[in-house]
């Protein structure tokens, strides 16, 4: 695993972030120190996939990266399904094509590159039991994720659901910076130093945009959702359980 050090060295600009070569080459060390508890929560996302996966069904992930999360799920779920990824970002998707290579999983997970805030009439999410996002509604300008949750909405089966895991803010101002300089902790336990996450912090500020807790469980209800939990949450980081009720 390459050790993630691109902001020790660059001089990035907010606009400049994106999943390019340079980040994916180092995504597994990234994810891996930046987000609290990341093992625990792919352990928790496969634990109720076993439960919640209907046979025959279609399992999706939005956002997909490096295909760590589907390569999890069609090692762990017993159900006959399909395995599908979507990510806007052809580095990720070729690093992850390579990866369900290695897996031997081909013909059982299939990646596509996709924009999530295009045109969803044109990208299939249909007969699906599960659905999961894992740290990308947050990378989805705010003015499209009404119809991205809908369009979940729509393609789920009865009984499916969305497994979504997400930064979020406070209503609290002085709490919010409070959450966010105890991640920040975090991440200096994790070798990153304060250049570090200044930068990165400066290179997120125009592109990652987290809402409220509240304000995501509205998002959630507001298309559909009568059911929607939280089975996780870190300080500023929530995981969130939607299913879709039978008819």
């Amino acid at each position: 695993m390459t050790q993630d050090n691109i902001f020790s060295n660059t001089t990035s600009r907010a606009s400049d972030f994106e999943f390019n070569d340079e980040v994916v080459e180092v995504f597994d060390d990234m994810i891996a120190r930046s987000v609290p508890y990341y093992r625990e929560q792919q352990f928790m996302i496969q634990e109720m996939a076993r439960k919640l996966t209907i046979p025959n069904t279609n399992v999706y992930d939005l956002g997909c990266s490096t295909a760590t999360t589907l390569i999890n799920l069609c090692e762990d779920i017993e159900q006959p399904a399909k395995f599908i990824g979507y990510d806007n970002s052809k580095p990720m998707i070729n690093r992850g094509i390579v990866r369900i290579r290695e897996k031997g999983f081909e013909g059982q997970i299939e990646l596509h590159q996709a924009d999530l805030s295009g045109d969803l009439s044109k990208l299939p999410l249909q007969n699906a039991s599960l659905v999961t996002m894992c740290w990308t509604m947050q990378f989805i300008r705010p003015m499209q994720r009404e119809r991205v949750v809908r369009w979940i909405y729509d393609g789920l089966v009865d009984g499916g659901a969305l497994v979504l895991t997400e930064k979020v803010l406070t209503r609290n101002k002085r709490m919010n910076q409070f959450f966010i300089d105890l991640y920040y902790n975090f991440k200096q336990r994790n070798g990153y130093s304060e250049t570090e996450i200044l930068r990165k912090r400066e290179a997120l500020e125009n592109v990652l945009v987290p809402y409220t807790l509240e304000e995501n469980i509205e998002l959630f209800k507001r298309n559909g959702f009568d059911t929607c939990e939280t089975f996780f949450q870190w300080y500023n980081f929530v995981g969130f359980l939607c299913v879709k009720e039978s008819a």
